[in-house]
């Protein structure tokens, strides 16, 4: 059986061999999966199977560890389209819809990953869910000034009812509450995370009605965005799209209705006899 690590460096590995060519804009995730993609892709920079390359970090963590692989840095004042963006994520139910932001980078994230072309999604299968919101809290990065006010609009919506708010303490790197201080992001701004004991009814509402209270830089619901979503599991590694799901879900209603047909024919063709 494979640890957790193992499958993290499995997709992170997968991805960047799968979607990664020479001459391309890169961005780069954050978090413990995302570090394996940031990892093979130093190493294939470094034996010259990839060349050419230039990659925009989504964290000052992620920005080190590229500087010291050796991956040439670029940001999005540059380069404002990047052929492909690799990351993790907390959570991704069967909408696609992704939380982010456990690792506190959520603004960068969402920024650099919006600009891609293709947007890769890495993760392990303990992060597949039949909805958001009890898996994982969704984190919202919002600014210093005022922040208990914010918060409380916050709890107040609609869409969030139900949600327990807890500001992020200690490192804002995960939402465990591991000091004193207030956690403070790579923005200098603060992170919330609304914590849910079932499924959030409606994702795409919560994220619109989120993004418009004043206050809130922005959230960790990636919605609409994933291109693909490679999961590793004990059993392997598959790679996932919206379009070839669409297409399997078409498939079984055709097949179905095909076998119905079918039925309904046979019937008639015994009562005629």
């Amino acid at each position: 059986m494979s640890t957790q690590d193992e499958l993290k460096k499995q997709t992170g590995y997968r991805a960047v061999d799968d979607y990664v060519r020479s001459g391309m804009v890169v961005g780069l995730g954050t978090g413990s999966t995302a570090y394996y993609a940031v990892e093979r892709l130093g190493e294939k920079l470094k034996s010259g199977e990839l060349t050419d390359i230039v990659a925009i970090p989504t964290s000052i963590r992620t920005k080190e560890q590229a500087e010291s692989l050796g991956i040439p840095l670029v940001t999005l004042d540059t380069h404002s389209k990047l052929d492909v963006a690799i990351d993790g994520a907390d959570n991704v139910d069967p909408g696609f819809n992704l939380v982010k932001g456990g690792g506190g980078a959520l603004l960068r994230e969402k920024m650099v990953e919006l600009a891609a072309d293709t947007f890769i999604v890495i993760v392990d299968e303990s992060k597949l869910c039949d909805g958001l919101g009890p898996g994982f809290p969704i984190p919202v990065e919002i600014t210093p000034f005022c922040h208990e006010h914010t918060i409380r609009v916050i709890s107040d919506l609609p869409s969030c009812a139900g949600c327990k708010p807890v500001l992020r303490m200690g490192s804002s790197s995960n939402n465990k509450c591991d000091g004193d201080e207030i956690a403070v992001t790579d923005n200098g701004n603060y992170i919330v995370d609304l914590h849910f004991t079932g499924n959030i009814k409606n994702v795409p509402k919560m994220a619109a009605d989120l993004k418009r209270v004043c206050g809130v830089v922005d959230h960790g619901i990636f919605s609409g965005m994933t291109s693909a979503v490679i999961c590793a599991g004990n059993e392997g590694v598959t790679v996932t799209t919206p379009q070839k799901k669409d297409k399997i879900i078409f498939n079984v209603v055709v097949a179905s209705a095909v076998a119905t047909s079918i039925a309904l024919i046979a019937t008639a063709i015994s009562r005629r006899r």
